[in-house]
């Protein structure tokens, strides 16, 4: 193969021509989990699972408390 020949392989050719904009937005917006964190929340965590582990942490939390709460009304 030839380095400076910058010629796709038929098999990568795509025409741009038939192809349609937005086509898989709606399922990805419906499917996708993908939280974007603001800077300066994002500076305290430094990977998903760290985030992952809050967030399961403040759940534990919030059902400890309401359970707490509900026991003494």
């Amino acid at each position: 193969m030839n380095p400076n020949n910058d010629e796709l392989r038929p098999e990568y050719d795509f025409d741009i021509s038939k192809a349609v904009r937005g086509k898989h937005y709606q399922q990805y917006k419906n499917e996708s989990n993908v939280v974007v964190l603001e800077p300066d929340v994002a500076q305290f965590f430094h990977n998903s699972k760290t985030v992952n582990e809050a967030l399961r942490a403040m759940l534990k939390f919030s059902e400890q408390t309401t359970f707490l709460t509900n026991q003494a009304v």
